[in-house]
């Protein structure tokens, strides 16, 4: 077993009624940027994804398509499978709640919760959302126009149902989940969703129904295969089916508890509520943190099926590449906040933050050293105060990052970053190395290995949000592949370093004007 110390980060998993969209893209990119981090950083990362398969609404959308639910499941997970390849993810598992590991555990936890005595046999009457897969009390609904009923926080609408169900009970959990939110306080971030589910649970918690009769796709529940599990219980077990339950030796003793489960705000209280309570029950420890980041708009409309607005990733990346999107997509809003997706503004980082500042950056620098200093990494003379701001800036960055990805302020970390590539921009025109190699070529030697060393350092933290492009300015700085962790971070470049030729990394984009 390794000695380096284990990090669980999941993402949801994704339903599969639909193909991928930028939501979907977008939590996995955090999720993926911030494993790539504790990789670099030296921990035993597995990072998780996959598809929740089961449920009403996927018995009736395959209906609807003409397929069976499983054939129907496979083709729509392949396309959330692919997505990992076009968006440069690097999942160590992809999990589908159709495998039979993933049965076994929830039958498992299922008789774990029964035999605690927090399951019993009753009937359920009451209002449900088949396309949010969730119940809701009458006062979480409303009546539209229309006179449709509908849940007022996601706009779904809402059918009564009445059928035998299973039930946990919730209710005897409210003050030991507001003990354990107590006693954990980075269990639930950003702080707005903490104090959202801090009301939700003070008001009082109904016992759950957690299974179906009245329909069939599903996990069947032990004993009684008239019943399905209700999907929520199904779904949030494969955090735990990744590790091998219900073995709790190997990976579950290993990866258990997850330190960060990353979901969207619409699924906050599943994940902070009900999972949190299902496990403690069961006699499994809770994960230790839930993030819940924001909704993304279309220029400034909600995206919807209704508009036809969806913002597909895989075109985005075809458009204007992919570390481009990478980075658009973390930069461009606080994490944890709603956002708006502007092309306007994707166009504006790509051309300004990539193309002039990082990319005109190395470019230069580069270019200058390939001309002046034979293509060999310069020798480094005495520090003026200028050199040494420029490098104490850069040599600060990694700590500052450990931190910034703690609190998965990606869009903070980021911002750090191209403030150090505006500093070393600003040293680059003041101390002017193209006129230094006329006048004092040990100067010009000094100030170039200057703003390497701080390149070098800002691309290896660069490394977790775009890889493929760091990976070409890595190379064309000669930072072997073995000195690219974050071990490697105080290891300077030795001067005489043979470099490959320098070419641009990062083009501008120019909107092609529209025909006639």
């Amino acid at each position: 077993m390794s000695d380096k110390r284990p990090f669980y980060v999941t993402t949801p998993i994704y339903y599969v009624n639909d193909v991928p969209h930028v939501g979907h893209a977008y939590t996995s990119l955090a999720c993926d940027a911030i494993a790539r981090f504790k990789r670099l950083d030296g921990y035993d990362v597995h990072f998780l994804t996959g598809t929740d398969e089961h449920g009403q609404k996927i018995e009736k959308s395959s209906a609807a398509a003409g397929m069976g639910p499983q054939a129907y499941a496979d083709k729509v997970s392949e396309t959330f499978r692919s997505l990992v390849g076009t968006m440069g993810f690097s999942p160590d598992g992809f999990i589908r709640t159709t495998e039979a590991r993933h049965r076994a555990a929830c039958q498992a936890l299922w008789e774990k919760l029964k035999a605690a005595g927090d399951i019993y046999e009753g009937k359920y009457a009451g209002w449900y959302a088949v396309r949010d897969e969730a119940f809701y009390a009458e006062s979480e609904t409303e009546k539209g126009p229309d006179g449709a009923r509908r849940a007022t926080a996601s706009g779904a609408e809402v059918e009564w149902v009445e059928e035998p169900s299973y039930f946990f009970r919730l209710s005897a959990w409210g003050e030991r989940l507001l003990a354990y939110y107590e006693a954990n306080p980075r269990f639930i971030a950003p702080e707005s969703r903490r104090n959202e589910v801090l009301s939700f649970v003070r008001s009082g918690l109904q016992d759950l129904s957690v299974s179906r009769t009245s329909f069939k796709w599903g996990v069947p529940v032990p004993g009684d295969p008239k019943h399905v599990m209700y999907v929520w219980l199904d779904a949030l077990t494969n955090y735990i089916t990744e590790c091998g339950y219900p073995d709790t030796t190997h990976r579950l003793a290993r990866f258990w508890p997850a330190d960060l489960h990353v979901v969207g705000k619409d699924i906050i209280r599943f994940h902070t509520v009900y999972w949190p309570a299902f496990l403690m029950a069961a006699g499994v420890a809770p994960p230790r943190r839930v993030y819940a980041h924001g909704w993304w708009t279309n220029e400034g409309q909600k995206i919807s099926k209704s508009l036809g607005n969806a913002i597909d990733p895989v075109a985005l990346v075809g458009e204007y590449g992919l570390d481009q999107v990478r980075y658009f997509l973390l930069r461009e809003v606080p994490f944890g906040a709603d956002g708006d997706f502007n092309r306007r503004a994707l166009i504006g980082r790509i051309n300004s933050d990539l193309a002039n500042a990082y990319g005109n950056l190395c470019q230069r620098t580069l270019s200058i050293v390939a001309k002046n200093c034979n293509g060999r990494v310069p020798a480094r003379g005495p520090a003026t105060e200028a050199d040494e701001a420029l490098l104490g800036r850069a040599r600060s960055l990694l700590a500052t990052l450990r931190d910034e990805f703690e609190e998965q302020a990606l869009h903070r970390a980021l911002i750090g970053l191209w403030e150090t590539i505006a500093d070393a921009n600003r040293y680059v025109d003041a101390q002017a190395p193209w006129a230094l190699a006329k006048t004092d070529p040990a100067r010009r030697d000094t100030v170039l290995w200057v703003l390497m060393d701080a390149i070098r350092r800002v691309t290896l933290l660069v490394q977790p949000f775009m890889p493929g492009s760091t990976a070409r300015i890595l190379d064309q700085l000669g930072v072997p592949a073995d000195k690219r962790d974050f071990a490697a971070f105080d290891v300077e470049l030795p001067a005489g370093r043979e470099l490959p030729t320098p070419s641009g990394v990062f083009p501008r984009h120019i909107e092609p004007k529209p025909a006639g």
